[in-house]
């Protein structure tokens, strides 16, 4: 989220919002798929991938149109897809609750 105030002024409020704004959002879906019960606890961890998703989308467009760094964007990228790779093994081993992670 730091991205945001260096982006330029007039796409601030605009693009720059729908990111911040997108950001917060994933972190609300992913609070709530962590205290939600097992049956829809699948459901809002692929609303958390869609929204990563449509992050992702915003981020590249801010680096498209340069209102990014090329250093800016291959942080934000990094770490946006880390996050990918969490939510798509939590939604895994919902799906496949006999598969553990861990072999003994």
């Amino acid at each position: 989220m730091n991205i945001v105030p260096h982006i330029q002024k007039g796409a601030r409020y605009t693009l720059g919002a729908r990111i911040e704004n997108k950001f917060l959002d994933l972190l609300e879906v992913s609070y709530a798929a962590y205290f939600t019960d097992k049956e829809a606890k699948g459901q809002k961890i692929s609303e958390a991938i869609f929204i990563l998703d449509i992050l992702k989308f915003f981020v590249s467009v801010a680096w498209e149109g340069k209102l990014l760094s090329h250093k800016q964007f291959e942080d934000v990228a990094k770490k946006l897809e880390e996050i990918g790779k969490m939510l798509g093994g939590w939604k895994k081993s919902l799906e496949n609750p006999q598969k553990k992670n861990r072999t003994l």
